[in-house]
């Protein structure tokens, strides 16, 4: 007579199960397109890129703060302002590796983003009060940093969810 399995080895006993157990197979999983993934990546590198022109051009031409560069050197700025457009570019870039590798490999991928982005975002607005400046200077700094990140985050969001295509689902009664 063989008495209920208790402690540690209880886990070791088969279920009885009012459904039919489906193991998740990798089919199941959604399905990335890394091209349109890419592309919409490429876009909102693009996209941050110009942000950060556009923010310098608002903040040094039209404000009048001195930002990134040295009063003298006009509304545009020097190579710094080119440098920082493109760390823009390259940081979308970066984000979308990022999220490549969550939509592969973890369980809710974009909540993991969405968080990862909200506290680089958070590390790049305060950074510039972190520097001896202004505090024009910083605060000008740390809008134009939110609105690149803000707008990587969006759009890299619109972008995995229409680079993301739903695996194989299963019917209540198992079948496919």
């Amino acid at each position: 007579m063989a008495s209920p399995q208790g402690g540690w080895d209880r886990n070791y006993e088969q279920p009885t199960r009012p459904y039919p157990a489906v193991d998740p197979q990798p089919e199941d999983r959604p399905r990335v397109d890394a091209g349109k993934l890419w592309a919409g990546g490429f876009g909102t590198a693009v996209v941050a890129a110009l942000v950060a022109l556009v923010g310098i051009l608002l903040v040094r031409g039209v404000l009048g703060i001195h930002i990134l560069s040295p009063s003298d050197a006009g509304a545009y700025g020097d190579a710094t302002t080119t440098t920082y457009a493109f760390g823009a570019f390259g940081v979308a870039i970066l984000a979308t590796g990022a999220v490549h590798m969550l939509l592969m490999l973890m369980p809710r991928p974009m909540a993991f983003f969405n968080w990862i982005m909200l506290l680089v975002v958070a590390v790049g607005v305060l950074i510039p009060f972190t520097v001896s400046a202004e505090v024009e200077s910083q605060i000008a700094t740390a809008a134009i940093n939110l609105v690149i990140g803000l707008c990587i985050m969006s759009l890299l969001n619109s972008v995995a969810g229409i680079a993301t295509r739903a695996g194989r689902t299963v019917s209540g009664d198992g079948m496919l």
